[in-house]
Parts: C-alpha cells; sequence; structure tokens
C-alpha cells in the first residue's frame, strides 16, 4: 500500500515542480461583493482572511471541524500555508477559486486551513508527515490528507488544478474501496512521528572543550561558498546564525577561515538582489546561488537576526558597507513593518497584483525616465540594468557587481562625487516606488518574531550607539511585556485588531527571554532580567520534558495535537531547545544559582551526539554556540557608579562574545553587583565563574582582561 502512496507522490511532485518553473497567471482583483464567505471570515490571520471568500467551505483549525470530520466520517484536507507565500496564492487561484475543484473538496472532505506561522506546531506535525509519507519535495503550501481523528496519512505541497484534482479523487476512491489502506499509512506515519524525536539519553556527564568544536567548525566551513557566500547549493537562505557562531570562532579562537566565511557572505548577501537596494531590507532567500534573484517576500524574522549580524561584524571589520545594510534595514523595518503600538508586522507579500516581485524590479526606460543623464549613466552601471531586462518582461532586479570606486572611475568621477549622486538617484527611485501598488502586508504581530526584531535594535545600539534604537527597542519591550505577558509570566503567540487568540509557544518563550537579557544589559534596568526569568520559569513548569532534559514546543495548557513533538535542530531561525539552553546557562550566570545551568548542561548533553560530530552542522549552530559558551566560560562584567551606562556603551562597541554585563548606577538586586559600589567613583570588574580581578576604571584597562586583543582593519 505505501509503495502505491508513494509512487503517486512523485509522480504529483514531479509534475508541480515542472510547473513551478512556469510563469504563474496573475491573481484576479478582489471583488466588493463576495459570492462565497465560508467559516474563516472571523479570524484575524490576513492568510486565512484571504480564502475567507474562496468556494472552498473552509474551517479554521478546532474542534467544530475536527467534530464534523467525525460525525461525516469524511477525510480532512489540512491546507497550510502563510499570507507572503507566492505559490499559496497561485494554488489558490488555480484551485481553490474554482467552484469544480470546491465542491470536489466539499463534498468528499472536511477542509481546514492553517497559518503556519500563527500555528507552527500544526505545521510541524503535517510537515513531518510530508516527509514520511514519502521524502519528496516538502514545502508551502503543504497540503495533508488526515483521518476524521486527523493522523495524518500523507501530504504534498503545490499541485496544479488538474493534478490536483486527481489527488483529490484518489483519495476519495480509496476511502470508500480500500479504507484499510489509509488506516495502514496513518498507523506507519504516527509510529514514526514519535521516532522522530527521540533523543538518546546520556548519562555521561560532559565536559565542554573548545578542542570538540574543532570538527564542527571546519565542517562547517567546509559548505560555504567561498566565492558567493553561503552554504553551497542551487538556492542559498541566509541563515544568520551560522555565521553568528563563525563570526564568535573568529573572536575566541582567531579561525581566520570563519571570519572570511562570514565576510564573503555578508558582503555578497548585500550586494545582491536579495537586498532591496533602493528601500533597504532582506528577501527571505534567493532562487539562484548567487544571491541575485530573490523570493521577493520580506519576512520580519529574517531582517531582525541580520540586523543582529550585520552589527556584531561591523564590529570586527569596520565595514562600512555594513552599517549602511543596518541603517536601511531598520529604516525599512520601521517604514512598513511598525505598528504604532509597539509591535512589529510579519512580512511583505512577494506579489504584487499577482505578479512575483513587480514592486522592486524596474524596466530601463522607467529608470531613464526618472533621472538625468548623469544619473542615469551611473545608476546603469551601478545595478547593472539593461534594455533586455534581466528579469521576466524585459524588467531588472538591481545588484551590483563592481564597487562604486570603480564605476566612478570609469565615468571621470571623483568617489564622493558617485557617491552623492547615487544617494541621490536611490532617493529619487525610491519615492517613485513609493507610488506604486504594494505587496500585501501581513500585518498579525507574533511574538517570536517580534523578539528576534527586539534584539536586533539592541545589537545595533550597542554597535553604533544610536539613541533612536534603544528607544524603539524599549517601545516594542513595552508591548510584549503589557499586550502579550501576564503577570504569571505566560506568552500568548499573536495579537491583531488588539487582541491576542493563540497560546505561545516555546520559541515565544526562548527568544522573548533572550530579546530581554540583551535588553537588560542595554539599559541595566533590572525589570528585564527579571521578565526574562519569569518566562523562563514559566517554560519550565510547562513545556519541560524530565526524561530528555528537553523541551516540548508545546505547553501542557494547550489541547494535544496528534503528536507532541520538540524543536531540535536549528534552521532559518534558531531552534527553540538551542535558544531556551542559552538563555539557562546566561541565566545561571546573573542569578549565581546551578539550577539554570545544570538544566542547560544536561540539554547539552543529551544533544552532544546530534551536534559535535555532525557533518550537517548548518542545522545546528546555535547548540554549538551555546557549547562554544560552555567551553569558553564567560567574563561577567560588573560595571557599577555614575558613568556605568557610558563606560557600557563604550565597551560592548567591541565584539566580545563570551561577555556579559551587569550593572548600573546602584548596586540594585544582582549579586554580581553587591558591596561593589564605591561612592564617586565607576569601577569596572571583570570576573570569570565569580572570581573578579582587581577593578578599573577605564575601558582601556578592562579590555585585556576579557581578552580583546584581535586587531581591526577598517574597510
Amino acid at each position: 500500500m505505501k509503495t502505491t502512496l508513494f509512487l503517486l507522490l512523485a509522480f504529483f511532485l514531479l509534475s508541480a515542480e515542472r510547473c513551478a518553473s512556469q510563469e504563474p497567471k496573475s491573481k484576479e482583483p478582489n471583488m466588493t461583493k463576495h459570492a462565497h464567505t465560508n467559516h474563516l471570515i472571523h479570524e484575524s490571520s490576513p492568510y486565512l482572511l484571504q480564502h475567507a471568500h474562496n468556494p472552498v467551505n473552509w474551517y479554521p483549525w478546532g474542534p467544530e471541524a475536527l467534530a464534523k470530520a467525525k460525525k461525516e466520517n469524511k477525510l480532512l484536507i489540512i491546507s497550510i500555508g502563510y499570507a507572503a507565500c507566492h505559490w499559496c496564492h497561485v494554488m489558490e487561484h488555480e484551485s481553490f477559486e474554482d467552484s469544480t475543484v470546491a465542491k470536489m473538496m466539499n463534498d468528499n472532505f472536511v477542509c481546514i486551513k492553517v497559518d503556519r506561522e500563527e500555528r507552527p506546531d500544526i505545521d510541524d506535525v503535517y510537515m513531518s508527515a510530508c516527509h514520511l509519507s514519502g521524502g519528496g519535495n516538502c514545502g508551502w503550501p503543504l497540503n495533508a490528507f488526515a483521518t476524521p481523528d486527523a493522523r495524518p496519512f500523507w501530504a504534498g505541497t503545490y499541485f496544479p488544478k488538474e493534478n490536483w484534482l486527481k489527488v483529490l479523487g484518489y483519495f476519495r476512491d480509496m476511502q470508500k474501496n480500500e479504507p484499510n489502506k489509509i488506516e495502514e499509512s496513518a498507523q506507519a506515519i504516527s509510529q514514526g512521528m514519535q521516532q522522530v524525536d527521540q533523543v538518546p539519553i546520556s548519562s555521561e556527564t560532559i565536559t565542554a572543550k573548545p578542542e570538540n568544536l574543532v570538527n564542527a567548525t571546519r565542517n562547517l566551513i567546509q559548505i560555504i561558498d567561498f566565492k558567493k557566500g553561503g552554504k553551497n547549493g542551487r538556492m542559498k537562505f541566509p541563515m544568520p546564525i551560522n555565521y553568528e557562531y563563525l563570526l564568535s570562532q573568529y573572536a575566541l579562537t582567531g579561525n581566520k577561515k570563519a571570519l572570511e566565511a562570514v565576510d564573503v557572505t555578508l558582503d555578497n548577501m548585500a550586494l545582491g538582489g536579495i537586498y532591496d537596494q533602493i528601500g533597504g531590507g532582506f528577501a527571505r532567500y534567493s532562487t539562484d546561488p548567487d544571491w541575485f534573484a530573490p523570493h521577493f517576500e520580506k519576512m520580519l524574522y529574517d531582517n531582525g537576526q541580520l540586523v543582529s549580524l550585520y552589527a556584531n561584524a561591523w564590529k570586527v571589520t569596520k565595514n562600512r558597507q555594513y552599517k549602511n545594510v543596518v541603517d536601511e534595514t531598520l529604516q525599512f523595518v520601521e517604514r512598513e513593518l511598525m505598528d504604532q503600538s509597539g509591535g512589529f508586522y510579519s512580512s511583505l507579500d512577494a506579489d504584487t497584483e499577482g505578479e512575483e516581485g513587480k514592486f522592486y524590479v524596474w524596466t530601463l526606460a522607467e529608470v531613464k525616465a526618472l533621472l538625468d543623464d548623469r544619473s542615469f549613466k551611473l545608476i546603469k552601471a551601478y545595478y547593472n540594468l539593461t534594455a533586455k531586462g534581466n528579469w521576466e518582461n524585459r524588467q531588472n532586479i538591481l545588484h551590483i557587481t563592481k564597487p562604486l570606486a570603480q564605476i566612478a572611475k570609469k565615468q571621470n568621477l571623483d568617489l564622493a562625487e558617485a557617491h552623492k549622486i547615487l544617494q541621490q538617484a536611490k532617493n529619487q527611485l525610491f519615492k517613485a516606488r513609493e507610488k506604486r501598488i504594494r505587496p500585501g502586508l501581513d500585518d498579525k504581530i507574533l511574538t517570536s518574531w517580534n523578539a528576534l526584531m527586539l534584539k536586533g535594535y539592541v545589537d545595533a545600539y550597542l554597535t553604533f550607539n544610536e539613541p533612536h534604537h534603544l528607544e524603539t527597542a524599549l517601545k516594542n519591550a513595552h508591548f510584549l511585556a503589557d499586550k502579550m505577558m501576564s503577570k504569571e509570566g505566560q506568552l500568548s503567540r499573536n495579537y491583531k485588531n488588539g487582541k491576542a487568540s493563540i497560546n505561545a509557544f516555546l520559541d515565544d518563550y526562548a527568544l522573548t527571554a533572550w530579546a530581554f537579557m540583551a535588553l537588560y544589559e542595554a539599559t541595566f534596568d533590572e525589570q528585564w532580567i527579571e521578565k526574562a526569568k519569569l518566562l523562563t520559569d514559566f517554560a519550565y513548569r510547562h513545556f519541560y520534558d524530565p526524561r530528555t532534559g528537553l523541551f516540548f514546543y508545546t505547553s501542557d495548557l494547550d489541547a494535544p495535537l496528534v503528536a507532541r513533538k520538540k524543536e531540535l535542530s536549528d534552521n532559518v531561525i534558531p531552534g527553540s531547545n538551542s535558544v531556551m539552553g542559552r538563555v539557562l546557562w546566561k541565566l545561571g550566570h546573573y542569578y549565581d544559582t546551578e539550577n539554570y545551568s545544570k538544566l542547560s548542561q544536561k540539554m547539552v548533553q543529551n544533544m552532544s551526539g546530534a551536534f559535535i560530530q555532525s557533518d550537517q552542522p548548518f542545522f545546528y549552530a546555535n547548540w554549538l554556540s551555546l557549547y562554544s559558551e560552555m567551553a569558553h566560560p564567560p567574563y561577567e562584567v560588573a560595571i557599577i557608579g555614575p558613568e556605568a551606562g557610558q563606560l557600557r556603551d563604550e565597551m560592548a562597541k567591541n565584539y566580545l562574545p563570551n561577555v556579559l554585563y551587569v550593572g548600573g548606577q546602584k548596586e540594585g538586586n544582582m549579586s554580581l553587583l553587591k558591596n561593589r559600589l564605591v561612592k564617586g567613583e565607576t569601577r569596572i570588574y571583570v570576573c570569570q565563574k565569580r572570581v573578579c580581578k582587581f577593578p578599573v576604571n577605564t575601558v582601556k584597562d578592562a579590555l585585556p582582561l576579557v581578552g580583546a586583543n584581535l586587531t581591526v582593519t577598517p574597510r
């Protein structure tokens, strides 16, 4: 039976892959009067609302749909996507807006729509089913078939209309004629999902040593494309946590190849089409190995992490381009993704008027009409514009292949003049672009993604000491604390139209605690470290699995799914368990207690077999960062006195990955600050494992005490 299902999967996925290279049809504009309205109309998710007027009788995930399936003995179709997803729009237009397809779905199935960003727990279950039912091409839209009690038995991704109708007919007939085959597959997949998250329990206490990271670091470096940056392959995702790890290894060990991997990646990303050369900010990934042609959707989580990465890399290299990327990306975020409440929206769509990337690309004639001859000549050469175009329909994706100095010399311009012309031309193009129809905005606010952006603002502040960055960070932090967090430390996942409707998941707790700890270091305001502790304690009570020493992704307060899963690896967002491990490790130092540290050590103990010798370190980089923090015990830098904030800001401009800061003008409640205040003086105490060196009064004297000895050559 499974062989039959697998062959069907292979046939349709190959068909889908061929179709994915074709130009999609334009999506028709929404009508003011709707012929159909389904159960999604009461939801707040922009993705679900996009489907609220499909003729498909969609339900949101919940007891009503599940009860209907059981009562009528109908199979479930669980279709999962997100608002910025290009191929989700294509399948909606081709199939879910089609009355013939809708009738087939409505008559034979109970149809559920899920926003994967609101409900990553559901997405994880059915994405796992997709891999287990064939191991083929799994992505979004994800279309899973399940028994009436929600156990998946098969799943796939995008299907053209004809293929989708065949899939529907196949499973309709199977339920009527061979229901035992569906049950057999559902049981096999359920058993497989139970095994996916199995973690070997180690009774051996590990001692983290720097030398144990050598092989993992080398393996990670070996899969880097040292010509264009990023991981070798036909498509490239930013994966910021990998380069954060490599940057730290350069600082801690002097591994120059690690820094080279970071530099070549950040340089080429900033030059490519994946970076919005006119408006700032990064798209989700590039569809080619050169960072040239992006999948044009812009996600908050990418941009938050990339701001942190470029800011930290600037500390090491003083590369002016990196500061420019940080500045432009934060301007983009505030301009297009920031709510007046202080929260950040989730994403911008890849499509405008049904065309992917339409908002961002240019014909040569459009650019020429906006600029004077000298500006046009420079922009044409700098951004590689041609009359034929380098994208669809004679359009151009702006990208850079030659330094401005080289182009300026060829056009008999001095560099300063070329910079001025370039900036003026970019401003003109930006103003013209602002008049275009904009990509769709997903204006739901997600806690974990906001935490990543909050951390980005904190890192930008600590790097460049621009007060506005800290002001924005504080506004967002107060939003999270006031709107998303209870007094007991319970978080909500989502927020829209003044309300939250979903309990938070482990990544929400871990990343928010991580961001609040960073904000404490940037402000020395103890409310933020106390909130981080409160969140961590709540997560321990409701997510912790004492058998494995790891954390479930869902809490024990939520209605169970067919499997309660753990997020073990790192991906485009660092995994929630690895982040929680780092939070616990750091809290152990802040609060001088072994409880947090031992929990973190147990997590590493049971996961180390997966990441220390892994031939896939690209998916365990945050675990490697945690192990590195244990192998290189942090310096606890206590700064106390009237100028504590100024000295902290001065010291934090240096890249010191194994330093944590505590301090303030008064001693406060932190044990590291007790009995350290000397009236009229500001002192810096450099400690390690609670053993402190003789205090100093200047950052210049403190830096050698934390091993800051790498020289920087500005670029």
